[in-house]
């Protein structure tokens, strides 16, 4: 459990990583992201802060508010529900789950973002851990969500969610948000250079960012559509939607390689709506 606030630290500066792709494990995907967002937690909150505002709930860089989507139900429908946030980030959405009258818990397997909760404010647990052992018991949520946490940056994502689906109690729901598959083909560039295909769609090697020593500080995962969908059945949920949000015309900002210019061609979020029969 997450108790000291939070801090002013001097931001750390490593040595630039190498960017490759090979084979990268569950325990090594782990320990790098958990290096990574802790290191990077102060600049990701400076850069994306206000997007993300501080009770908003947001699916992704296109921005898809939970409470005009209402995937996880209708707002007036939360009340008094026990909710679980994996990769929580600054807890952005457990807050405004809370401003619903719903009991949420916000996990995150980095102790620099949720401290970032800490600073914001959060009239509710904060809970440090690993997604693929989640501390909790059987059955003790109605509702379990993710927008871009825990899923694209593990390496056996059938774990992840055969964990959620166990602290589901039956008739629960997991929403959860990842980067839309065919983005894997693409440069991760927001302009026109971003909208040519530069690699296969169907190579599951995950992205690694590496040090001189050769070990991982970032991994990420890829999955194509059929993958998640496997995933989710290996799980024991059932899948009950898929919504690939399309680029609104308000949202001229960028975010890494979403864009304006590619969000208006191809898909960049893929959000997969589960149910625990």
């Amino acid at each position: 459990m997450i108790q000291e606030s939070v801090s002013p630290e001097p931001a750390f500066e490593p040595p630039e990583p190498e960017a490759t792709r090979r084979d990268a494990g569950v325990a090594e995907s782990s320990r790098a992201n958990r290096g990574w967002w802790d290191r990077n937690a102060d600049e990701y909150q400076i850069e994306h802060g206000t997007f993300l505002g501080d009770d908003r709930f947001v699916w992704g860089p296109e921005g898809l508010d939970e409470v005009e989507a209402e995937l996880l139900g209708p707002p007036e429908d939360l009340k008094g529900k026990d909710v679980l946030e994996i990769g929580s980030g600054a807890a952005q959405c457990s807050r405004w789950l809370a401003a619903q009258g719903a009991r949420p818990v916000a996990l995150d397997l980095s102790h620099r973002q949720l401290q970032h909760a800490l600073r914001i404010g959060s009239p509710f647990p904060l809970v440090q851990a690993d997604a693929g052992a989640l501390p909790f018991a059987d059955a003790s949520f109605d509702l379990a969500c993710s927008a871009y946490g825990a899923l694209p940056f593990v390496a056996d994502p059938v774990l992840v969610l055969t964990e959620v689906r166990r602290v589901l109690r039956p008739g629960g729901r997991f929403v959860f948000s990842a980067t839309h598959p065919i983005r894997w083909a693409f440069p991760d560039e927001p302009g026109p250079e971003g909208l040519t295909v530069s690699s296969s769609y169907f190579d599951r090697t995950p992205y690694v960012e590496q040090d001189d020593d050769g070990r991982a500080v970032y991994v990420e995962h890829h999955r194509t559509l059929g993958d998640r969908v496997r995933d989710v059945v290996a799980s024991g949920l059932r899948l009950v939607d898929l919504v690939e949000p399309e680029w609104p015309s308000w949202n001229t900002s960028e975010w890494g390689g979403w864009s304006p210019t590619r969000g208006r061609l191809i898909p960049g979020t893929a959000i997969y709506v589960c149910a625990r029969d």
